[in-house]
């Protein structure tokens, strides 16, 4: 069977891909425009994607009869017509709980703790010329007591509110489907955890009811100085509203992992932001640990295995 990786490139240069050749006539190409798709995938049995688009045009003119994505979403895949032509079509998930959780917990401390202005300060040689033995004229805080906004309390989600316990934090939620009813937290309107967290990190889906669900209605709601940290879907925040908050009188502070339109665009409102110290932006890494991509290419390994066997 032929077997083809359209977009190799975006699963890092670490990653070993040895194994396929054991199945299939491995083809591997780094990239892959809308351009070359057809022309690659036309002769292929198998096809293997993170984010090239397989829709309806290009499954009517080739022979392709799995299409396994390297990702959990499946909304550059046409499922719908995948389904009536009989091609099978496989996911992942569950891969990358602990790499985002990990993230997640890396932008909220990011903010927290004020590393960056320690680190500067031993830099500079400060230290050094010194009378007293320590520094701490940039206050920082405990999570301790601290209330904890999780919107989207999924897999992901509820292991970031399980690290957020151990910090001794108070964990609520917002159900973005309106079906999540956890009963080890306190549900809450978007109203009640936009206005009453101290921290809050988006882990849900992107859909119609979440596109620019954070606006500048919701993000006037939000404490003086509370952390905000999407690690979920680009487009959940509205990014225009986003930077002109960052840069008002009574500001916040943002970790960004996902945005919009990724790669990153020169003419995103987030480039101009003033308050610079006050926005870290990630190139979508969250789910990318070592460990979590090794999980990943296990998983289509099975899923490729499983279909040709």
């Amino acid at each position: 069977m032929k077997l083809v990786f359209l977009d190799r490139k975006t699963l890092g240069k670490d990653i070993n891909l040895d194994q396929f050749y054991k199945l299939a006539d491995v083809k591997i190409y780094q990239t892959t425009t809308a351009e070359q798709t057809l022309t690659r995938v036309k002769d292929a049995d198998i096809v293997i994607t993170n984010k090239v688009v397989i829709d309806k045009q290009i499954m009517e003119q080739s022979n392709i009869k799995l299409i396994c994505i390297t990702a959990t979403g499946t909304d550059n895949v046409d499922i719908k017509y995948a389904k009536e032509k009989g091609i099978v079509v496989k996911n992942v998930a569950g891969y990358s709980t602990s790499s985002v959780a990990q993230v997640t917990i890396a932008h909220v401390l990011h903010f927290v703790q004020k590393l960056n202005s320690y680190i500067k300060y031993i830099e500079d040689e400060n230290w050094e010329r010194s009378d007293i033995f320590t520094y701490i004229d940039v206050p920082f805080h405990e999570l301790k007591n601290k209330k904890w906004g999780i919107i989207g309390l999924g897999t992901i989600g509820t292991k970031v509110a399980q690290i957020a316990e151990s910090f001794d934090c108070e964990v609520n939620y917002y159900s973005t489907s309106g079906k999540n009813n956890n009963t080890k937290y306190n549900r809450l309107t978007l109203e009640e955890l936009m206005s009453t967290s101290d921290i809050i990190t988006i882990h849900s889906p992107l859909t119609n009811t979440t596109y620019n669900m954070i606006n500048k209605t919701y993000l006037n709601m939000m404490k003086e100085d509370a952390i905000l940290v999407n690690v979920g879907r680009g487009g959940i925040i509205n990014e225009s509203d986003l930077a002109k908050k960052i840069d008002s009188d009574k500001s916040l502070y943002c970790g960004l992992d996902v945005l919009e339109h990724e790669p990153m665009k020169r003419d995103n409102p987030l480039n101009k932001i003033r308050n610079k110290d006050r926005i870290i932006i990630t190139p979508h890494i969250a789910w990318g640990s070592v460990e979590s991509r090794n999980r990943l290419i296990k998983m289509v390994f099975d899923n490729v295995k499983e279909y040709i066997v």
